[in-house]
């Protein structure tokens, strides 16, 4: 069983920048499309952000669009999201997931959340006002 580790996460004040990584021990994920989630507490989990198996034109969901920027490194088997401009309500538990085998993400949309798996135990972000 494959799984991933979440790193990067903390207390920030609103307008700060975090910058998360997920790894996948004695895995790897670079022929994967990969995605960042979130969820906060009461609310169901979504896709923040997600990227295709060879990089490309990554998708965003609309509340984090010219905020957050998706990236990886396949020579690392490292997934980031860097987070700028930090809101109280991105205020969540981050995860993030391995999805499909050579998956392709459409910038248009952010996946379904069922086409990925393998979750971490997430990080936790907080942004204070």
């Amino acid at each position: 069983q494959v799984h991933v580790v979440e790193s990067g996460g903390g207390l920030v004040q609103a307008g700060g920048s975090l910058r998360l990584s997920c790894t996948a021990p004695g895995h790897t994920f670079v022929a994967n499309a990969m995605g960042w989630f979130r969820q906060a507490p009461g609310q169901e989990r979504e896709c923040v952000a997600a990227i295709s198996w060879f990089g490309g034109q990554p998708s965003y969901t609309d509340s984090v669009k010219g905020r957050f920027t998706i990236s990886r490194d396949n020579d690392r088997n490292t997934l980031y999201l860097q987070m700028n401009s930090l809101k109280p309500e991105d205020t969540a538990v981050y995860y993030c997931a391995i999805g499909p085998r050579y998956g392709i993400v459409v910038d248009t949309t952010v996946p379904r959340i069922a086409e990925y798996g393998n979750w971490g135990q997430g990080t936790q972000v907080t942004v204070s006002s």
